[in-house]
């Protein structure tokens, strides 16, 4: 808009974005040559060493007014300075409280949430393994499912045969990471008919489900909320495993949000505490470059990190040769048990990793103790000298502590 006597004024529109410059001196009226839309409009369309381009110019003029170009070009910049700024601002979206709760009803009602006690059943125990010895062991305390999860594929078939007489269920653990061309990995896993499988990653929960295999999916899918725990269950995971970034807090809200038995919280572990694609096996104990001609040393080598403190984490490969460090401490949620199990959680679980036969033994009982009633979680955490939390945040799964305790 250019008016005498007025500043100059050009607005600009970006879809639902409108800004506004303005020249900081009113316009003269011209002596002899006033400005036009002809003069006006190239001027505005320069933008060519901008994002932008110009659609529809509307020019207002009135009463002849001078525009001189340095003014034009002047007030330009700073239109487009203010445009720039403001499409980079965060959209503000709104949700209505009434519509938030009446969306996560939804949810509920859509994975058949039932909190009446009537409906809760005890929690299922079900405990995975890293080692033939272990599946042995744990099939013969009367656990209801066994995961695997082994560095040598080939091992798989000889723990479904083992498992199969008892009536015990066994998973098969995907990898963390799914890379493209390895989705043969997937079809050979599919070929050791286990009931099921552990899955890790999207891809797996596609390709085994796609397969009419039952499929539970792990705390690496990050469930967090009962939106992304619905999300997988709707794509085909029979239950779910909460994220470890979920403090105690956040663990209870999200078991009251949703059909609290499509929940598996894992309730005893070695943490793991970092995944890469370097082999520490082959890069220090093979002269070999990759899995094609390393020879394996990690079917026959332990390997362990010391810290700066002398503590000793475990390092074990997956079938795809990518290692994850654990640490060595184990870590138990069992005082969280009574108040997840109040609400209805359907099973719970223990991650072995290095126990013997003799070791893993005194670990199940302490969990069966538990879910029968034999023991408090404070009982459980302290015979199997585990830290008091699950998780990967100070506090997740703890029991309240007084604050002024540190005082």
């Amino acid at each position: 808009m250019a008016t005498a006597g007025q500043p100059l004024v050009i607005t600009a529109k970006c879809g639902d974005v409108e800004v506004q410059a303005s020249s900081e001196e009113p316009l003269q009226v011209a002596r002899n040559r006033p400005a036009t839309a002809e003069t006006i409009v190239p001027q505005v369309e320069r933008l060519g060493a901008t994002q932008f381009e110009a659609g529809e110019v509307v020019c207002e003029i009135s009463g002849d007014p001078m525009v001189p170009a340095s003014v034009l070009n002047h007030v330009r910049r700073e239109l487009i300075e203010r445009l720039t700024a403001k499409l980079a601002e965060p959209a503000q979206r709104l949700i209505q409280r009434d519509t938030l709760d009446k969306f996560l009803d939804e949810v509920s009602m859509a994975s058949g949430h039932d909190a009446s006690a009537e409906s809760r059943s005890t929690p299922e125990l079900r405990v995975l393994c890293r080692t033939m010895e272990q599946v042995v062991a744990v099939a013969e305390l009367g656990v209801k499912r066994i995961y695997v999860d082994f560095h040598d594929i080939r091992q798989y078939r000889d723990a479904v045969a083992a498992v199969r007489p008892t009536g015990c269920e066994i998973f098969i653990a995907s990898v963390r990471i799914q890379k493209p061309g390895e989705r043969g990995l997937m079809k050979v896993l599919t070929r050791h008919e286990a009931d099921g499988f552990l899955v890790r990653n999207l891809a797996a929960l596609d390709y085994f489900h796609e397969a009419g295999l039952k499929c539970v999916g792990d705390f690496s899918l990050n469930v967090v909320n009962p939106i992304s725990a619905q999300w997988l269950l709707d794509r085909g995971c029979s239950q779910v495993t909460p994220s470890y970034d979920l403090n105690r807090d956040q663990l209870l809200e999200l078991v009251d949000s949703m059909a609290a038995e499509k929940l598996e919280v894992v309730l005893h572990q070695h943490m793991p505490m970092f995944h890469m694609e370097h082999c520490v096996f082959c890069a220090v104990m093979s002269p070999g470059t990759n899995k094609t001609n390393c020879g394996r040393p990690c079917d026959r080598h332990v390997v362990q990190l010391r810290d700066r403190v002398g503590m000793e984490h475990p390092l074990h490969a997956d079938v795809a040769c990518r290692n994850t460090l654990y640490n060595a401490v184990p870590q138990s949620g069992a005082e969280a048990y009574q108040d997840l199990a109040s609400r209805g959680i359907g099973a719970i679980r223990v991650e072995l990793l290095e126990q013997t036969a003799e070791e893993l033994r005194g670990v199940v009982k302490a969990y069966q103790d538990l879910i029968a009633g034999r023991t408090t979680g404070g009982e459980v955490w302290r015979l199997l000298k585990a830290s008091n939390r699950v998780g990967v945040t100070r506090g997740t799964m703890e029991a309240a502590r007084n604050p002024l305790a540190i005082l």
